[in-house]
């Protein structure tokens, strides 16, 4: 699994519909594994299947659209609201994603997101339509998301917006670190403290 995320220049995936719940994401009935791995094929599993048989994929579920791929996911307004558990944000990783866009997340899946090296990236309503509206028209319109400058930006117009990160975990992204991680990369800074306030 991919960790650190610098700058990503890639397709998108649509999911245009407003308040996908964690459930939705992944289903209950999947999370008695412990593991992070395995969960991507069951990302959005009631949507893409007639019941629930992977032989009979349903017709117009982006997912399982050959015109769709690549590793941004673009969802609607109010993803990831539900149930707090971690396990959504591991399907989507699993699956392939490394950025999630979205004007609104819910708070708890955001931070989910961010402690498994995931990039949520929040937009205004109006830059996610035209981010809608460039694969609509054409579904190899590729983004960039630059973490360095923050900013997320539409090539084939060359539109661009900002968006907002905890300076913490824009650093953790940036260098493939998990808490522990960021811990040990400043040992010596730890030292240089420990040593100056004995």
């Amino acid at each position: 699994m991919s960790k650190s995320i610098n700058r990503i220049t890639s397709t998108a995936v649509p999911v245009n519909i407003e308040n996908v719940d964690t459930d939705q994401i992944i289903p209950a009935r999947f999370l008695k594994a412990t593991s992070r791995d395995g969960f991507g094929k069951n990302l959005f599993r009631d949507w893409r299947y007639e019941n629930d048989d992977e032989a009979k994929p349903k017709a117009g579920f982006p997912l399982n659209d050959a015109r769709f791929k690549g590793n941004i996911l673009v969802a609607a307004k109010n993803f990831g609201c539900g149930s707090s558990r971690e396990h959504a944000a591991w399907a989507i990783k699993d699956a392939g994603f490394d950025v999630v866009v979205s004007s609104f997340f819910a708070d708890i899946f955001k931070n989910n997101a961010l402690n498994n090296f995931l990039l949520p990236v929040t937009v205004s309503d109006a830059f996610l339509q035209e981010i809608f509206v460039a694969i609509e028209n054409d579904p190899n319109s590729e983004f960039q998301v630059d973490l360095p400058s923050q900013t997320i930006s539409i090539a084939a117009t060359g539109a661009s917006e900002q968006f907002d990160i905890n300076p913490y975990k824009k650093t953790c992204l940036l260098n493939g670190y998990d808490d522990i991680d960021f811990l040990l990369s400043i040992t010596e800074d730890i030292k240089k403290f420990e040593a100056q306030n004995a």
